[in-house]
């Protein structure tokens, strides 16, 4: 049996300002929300909910809009070296379809799946095809799936990359990017560390529970890497949540320090993992 114990108490800074707290699991070396709301569609009712939109009027949203538009063009350069010759992808939890169209720029053949009624209208306001469920995908299968910063709110982990799973060719690439709750920052902020985003948030990993979970689903992490932005992203939200404001250049340099120190430990803010099927 897996033991597990709390580690933090947590709270949801962007909607209900309900507390929650997070479970450590030894077994997975990772953390699990606690109690998982049996609604969660209401924790994403926000117009802050940044990734449902392609607004930038404020600061913070100009500043998001900016950062994703460069790792746009990182995202696609990576699926490029693993590309094959149908070059097809998909992309779950693709929100508002950016990173889709710029990879249909570049000859991909795109395909999205989004829960969001309104990041999904979006995006098939760009002409891309976008399901609103995996199982709504049936007889296909993909070169390269990706999930920026979308396992961690998924649930039925298990059930999900079983589907995951079944729609990756054997020689395909799965690619995921997750939170790192053992990085500088998340030791630093602690309850105040946006990248929990609890209830949202699901689950909170670590390179040993990626490692150990899809493992158990026959896929292996081939290479890892770090997202430097993200130190940056996640230090502004969390002097909000913190101090009540946006502290701009404290959160610049706790950005840049999680990254110096992640230089030696290896533990970024968010990492992406590239998955093989053994």
């Amino acid at each position: 049996m897996t033991k597990t114990k709390t580690y933090l108490k947590t709270k949801d800074y962007l909607v209900t300002k309900e507390h929650f707290h997070l479970e450590y699991d030894s077994e997975k070396d990772m953390l699990i929300t606690q109690p998982i709301p049996t609604d969660i569609t209401k924790y994403y009712d926000s117009n802050n909910y940044i990734s449902h939109t392609d607004e930038s009027k404020s600061l913070l949203e100009k500043v998001y809009q900016r950062v994703k538009k460069i790792t746009l063009s990182q995202k696609v350069k990576l699926i490029n070296n693993y590309s094959q010759e149908q070059k097809t992808i998909l992309d779950i939890g693709c929100g508002t379809g950016k990173f889709l169209s710029t990879a249909k720029t570049d000859n991909w053949k795109t395909m999205g799946v989004e829960l969001s009624t309104q990041a999904r209208e979006i995006a098939i306001k760009k002409n891309l095809t976008i399901y609103k469920s995996l199982e709504s995908i049936t007889n296909q299968k993909f070169n390269i799936i990706t999930l920026w910063h979308v396992l961690e709110h998924l649930p039925n982990l298990d059930k999900q990359i079983n589907l995951i799973e079944n729609l990756l060719e054997e020689n395909g690439t799965l690619i995921i990017a997750v939170p790192n709750y053992k990085s500088y920052d998340a030791q630093y902020y602690r309850q105040y560390w946006a990248a929990y985003d609890t209830p949202r948030h699901l689950w909170h990993f670590s390179k040993t529970s990626i490692t150990k979970i899809f493992k158990e689903h026959n896929l292996s992490v081939k290479k890892i890497l770090p997202m430097y932005f993200d130190s940056y992203y996640v230090s502004l939200l969390s002097e909000k949540y913190k101090k009540g404001y946006s502290n701009y250049f404290m959160a610049f340099y706790r950005g840049l320090v999680s990254n110096i120190k992640a230089k030696q430990s290896g533990e970024y803010s968010s990492h992406i993992y590239i998955l093989q099927k053994d």
